[in-house]
């Protein structure tokens, strides 16, 4: 018994004499500096100074952050479980979002409730295929937006995606201008929690004692009443309409139906909720758009997509989800689309609740870890020559989509986005409509910066011209996405 405490004891005290990954050099007790503005493309920067595991010091925070695709595997996939919490978020979490946003959930008995039970049974993959009729619709809508108005095809992205996520999570059949004053809302929700939540946004997470300052704190709270207003608003909809016995199917009717079984309560329905559609719609739209982007930039990736959509599915039909097998070409452009300029450029902050030990480095227990999506998705190692957009590197010998690498474009370990199923399935679509119906190129008096992003937790593209060409007679992409089609 002695023996094994002596071990034990050893062993942690062997553990503590390890040294933190190494990093950039601070001030004396203050530590260092975030970045003021793009943290991932510094974070980037430093990787390649310091190695694929950096650390950095803030007051008596530590933060390690992680840009390399095996490091990624070791520590955010292999340590998962010791990784689901989140880090303190006075501003962000406790504030502007009262405590409610799943996102920013620690782990915990609320955050299995709602994850594995709640979330699950709406957005587990058998369900997510229920979802394909509203997508394919939608994609069809797009389709049609931008051959009626391709100087607009961004905002048609977003209002695709709003109406995509309107639909299955408080089941509204109309499409959704991206317009309507309820998307205008919640969008602008979104963007101040993206703001919010860039690294060193607010030091009262460095420094909790700033939340005692009067007035420090007053507008994130004037934000967050906003925000539960919106929210409760579209669910009173759906009780209104569950009453009256014409509430459609979807999410918003499934978590008040089983509000008991799942032991919600009812401040916490709305968030459940509005949270599904603000980062379903927000990460999606920007996906969609990053795909056209490549596809303007790189038009010689684009024609063998459209070669294998002419011999796949030819010119007299809509490429539907039942090709998607036989269409590799299009899944690989994708995936390539997904890791050349990441959604969520720097992931989201989990917190370590054991101490990690990699290569003889130390990750102590309560540090905030982050895998910067923009470094890890730029290792030659695993992606060489990175910066070269080449759908190619994700098909295997016999032409079809590698099994052998991925990129964490829905994050790590048991953190991994809940709704990676349904949104797969929505940027499948529509590539393969889109590049089925037009050819897109830059217009040579107007190049396309295609790193000019929004500084926000989850991106969007600058405004940008492409230019369209008619694939298929309109005629016939008019009569096949009419509604009803």
């Amino acid at each position: 018994m002695l023996a094994s405490v002596w071990i034990v004891k050893q062993r942690y005290q062997a553990t503590r004499r390890l040294p933190l990954p190494p990093g950039p050099p601070g001030r004396w007790l203050l530590g260092n500096t975030m970045p003021k503005s793009y943290a991932p493309f510094q974070f980037a920067r430093w990787t390649e100074q310091y190695g694929p595991v950096f650390s950095l010091k803030q007051g008596h925070r530590i933060f390690v952050i992680i840009g390399r695709h095996q490091a990624a595997v070791d520590i955010m996939e292999k340590e998962g479980a010791n990784l689901a919490d989140r880090p303190r978020s006075i501003a962000v979490h406790e504030t502007l979002s009262g405590g409610l946003r799943m996102v920013l959930e620690g782990s915990g008995e609320r955050l299995r409730r709602l994850r594995s039970r709640v979330l699950h049974a709406g957005l587990q993959p058998k369900v997510a295929e229920t979802y394909e009729p509203i997508q394919t619709r939608h994609a069809k809508n797009l389709v049609l937006d931008i051959l009626n108005d391709p100087k607009n095809h961004q905002s048609h992205a977003m209002r695709y995606a709003a109406s995509v996520v309107m639909s299955f999570t408080y089941g509204k059949i109309t499409p959704t201008s991206y317009t309507d004053p309820e998307v205008v809302a919640v969008n602008k929700a979104l963007a101040r929690f993206g703001q919010a939540l860039k690294p060193g946004a607010y030091l009262v997470d460095t420094y909790p004692i700033l939340r005692f300052v009067p007035g420090y704190l007053s507008q994130l709270k004037a934000w967050h009443k906003e925000e539960h207003a919106l929210y409760e608003g579209q669910l009173d909809a759906v009780r209104r309409q569950m009453r009256e016995g014409t509430a459609r199917p979807s999410f918003a009717r499934f978590i008040l139906e089983h509000q008991k079984q799942y032991q919600l309560e009812d401040k916490e329905l709305g968030f459940i909720a509005g949270g599904m559609f603000a980062a379903g719609s927000d990460t999606t739209s920007s996906a969609i758009t990053i795909m056209m982007m490549a596809a303007a930039t790189h038009t010689d990736a684009q024609a063998r997509v459209q070669e294998e959509l002419d011999n796949v599915v030819g010119r007299t039909r809509l490429p539907t989800f039942d090709d998607q097998e036989m269409l590799p070409q299009v899944t690989a452009f994708m995936l390539e689309s997904l890791r050349w300029r990441p959604v969520s450029l720097g992931g989201f902050a989990h917190r370590a609740t054991k101490d990690i030990i990699w290569k003889n480095y130390i990750i102590p227990a309560g540090t905030t870890v982050i895998g910067n999506h923009w470094a890890i998705a730029n290792d030659p190692e695993v992606f060489p020559e990175p910066h070269t957009f080449n759908p190619q590197r994700w098909i295997d010998d016999a032409g079809r989509v590698r099994g052998d690498i991925r990129f964490f474009t829905f994050g790590f370990g048991r953190r991994v986005c809940p709704g990676q199923h349904v949104a797969s399935r929505s940027v499948f679509i529509n590539t393969a409509l889109i590049l089925w119906a037009f050819c897109l190129s830059e217009n040579p008096a107007a190049k396309i910066d295609t790193l000019a992003f929004s500084d926000t937790a989850n991106i969007h593209a600058a405004p940008f011209e492409i230019c369209l060409e008619k694939r298929i007679d309109e005629n016939v992409v008019r009569e096949l996405c009419a509604p009803g089609k």
